[in-house]
């Protein structure tokens, strides 16, 4: 029987296609409850990743799952991603980290019911994209983070910045002491 061949690394991202622009304005254009969720990629010596990509997923706050269809813009004759709609909540957004490993979303605030953002991410050195959620301070979801990450459900927990700021911090470890939790799905 044949050895199997390493897995090729996935990273880093030359920019044709991924990122698009506007791949980090989940939420519309001027609404009035949008929050931002940003923070840094680290790696395992605890140095930024400049080159990651992040992708997000999550419910609108009215818990529906799905973002409205046609709220993307593409060029008839190319294809080409041409913006958002910018009334309409996507529900998904891509994001790149910039040369000091930061990014930024600016969306909605999950419901309740399922109070995280989906996160993908993807980075030179990784045999596999990885998930992990961030759960948005001060919508509840304990339970949910205790039976995920137990102990260290601190690093799933995206933090206020202030008091009724609408600002979020969520800095995402690869590796060591400050080690991210990630969430297997297979």
């Amino acid at each position: 029987m044949p050895e199997a061949t390493p897995s090729q690394t996935v990273g880093p991202f030359y920019g044709y296609a991924l990122p698009f622009p506007g791949g980090g304005d989940m939420a519309p254009t001027g609404h009035p409850e949008a929050i931002t969720v940003h923070g840094y990629v680290y790696d395992g010596n605890g140095e930024p990743v400049p080159d990651a990509l992040l992708e997000f997923w999550q419910a609108a706050p009215d818990g529906s799952a799905a973002g409205r269809a046609g709220s993307w813009r593409r060029d008839a004759a190319t294809g080409a991603f041409l913006g958002r709609e910018g009334l309409d909540f996507t529900g998904f957004g891509r994001v790149p980290t910039g040369a000091d490993g930061h990014w930024s979303l600016r969306t909605l605030p999950p419901p309740p019911a399922a109070p995280y953002l989906a996160v993908c991410l993807f980075a030179r050195g990784l045999t596999r994209h990885l998930f992990t959620r961030a759960y948005v301070e001060g919508l509840g979801g304990d339970g949910q983070l205790k039976a995920l990450a137990g102990a260290r459900a601190e690093t799933l927990l995206a933090r206020r910045e202030g008091d009724r700021s609408p600002v979020f911090r969520f800095d995402i470890h690869l590796q060591g002491e400050k080690e991210t939790v990630f969430l297997d799905f297979a």
